[in-house]
């Protein structure tokens, strides 16, 4: 019985495989093609124009700005909700059943869209591409972090209880020193996806380099692009060597 559910699951799972590259078109052979894209890069991007690199530089610096504070914002809001959307913290089924909808209406909402709602109100610039970042983290880092609140071990949990402690005393040393360096582990990669969603919320006049890799794009300015890209790339890997740094001490 149980091979045949490994089967099933194998023919299950390659069925859907198929059905999805039927519906996307894929075609191996298309890969071969790839040089032209090469070629394209080695034409028109190469080399990169490093004459913009000092407004690069300041516009990168926002666009960090925007991604912490987004990201720092969402967290703030996620950790309270996440204790009440896991079902071992959470005071009552009814409780843990409207955070868990409010968890996910926030995650299923994309930044962009949070952004395009946010305009009319604040006007074009960073501001609301904070805003629109924090909201969509609050629905996803609640979620990861409930599950974290979830798999916690008990043992920790059943010590500070047997003291006689309050669920507030068991939820700060029973549960949060378990979860702690996952949280940051989430944490600092949300930042660096908070550094992309910054990204397309520039398109949407959000500010930071974002702005500036649109309207080259628009332009065709692909040299500038070029550079703008560096850029960008330096910093998904500065906030990765910062998260491993803090993640090390911490753990």
């Amino acid at each position: 019985m149980k091979g045949m559910n490994k089967w099933s699951l194998a023919i299950l799972s390659a069925t859907i495989l198929l059905w999805s590259a039927y519906g996307v078109e894929f075609n191996i052979r298309e890969f071969f093609d790839f040089g032209r894209t090469i070629e394209f890069f080695q034409r028109k991007w190469w080399p990169p124009d490093f004459s913009i690199a000092n407004y690069a530089l300041k516009a990168s610096i926002i666009t960090l700005q925007i991604a912490i504070m987004g990201t720092f914002l969402g967290l703030l809001f996620a950790l309270p909700l996440s204790f009440l959307g896991a079902w071992n913290t959470s005071p009552t089924k009814s409780i843990y059943n409207i955070t868990r909808a409010i968890m996910n209406f926030f995650r299923s909402v994309p930044e962009i869209v949070f952004g395009l709602l946010l305009v009319p109100t604040f006007g074009l610039g960073p501001f609301p591409a904070v805003l629109a970042i924090a909201l969509h983290n609050i629905g996803v880092l609640s979620k990861l972090i409930s599950e974290l609140i979830e798999a916690a071990d008990e043992g920790p949990q059943e010590a500070v209880r047997s003291v006689g402690a309050k669920r507030i005393l068991v939820v700060t040393y029973g549960i949060l020193p378990q979860i702690i360096p996952n949280i940051l582990s989430h944490y600092f990669y949300r930042l660096e996806v908070g550094i992309r969603a910054s990204l397309i919320l520039g398109f949407i006049g959000g500010g930071g380099i974002g702005s500036m890799l649109y309207i080259d794009f628009k332009i065709a300015n692909y040299q500038m692009v070029a550079t703008e890209v560096i850029f960008i790339m330096g910093l998904v890997m500065l906030v990765d060597y910062i998260g491993a740094f803090v993640r090390k001490k911490v753990i």
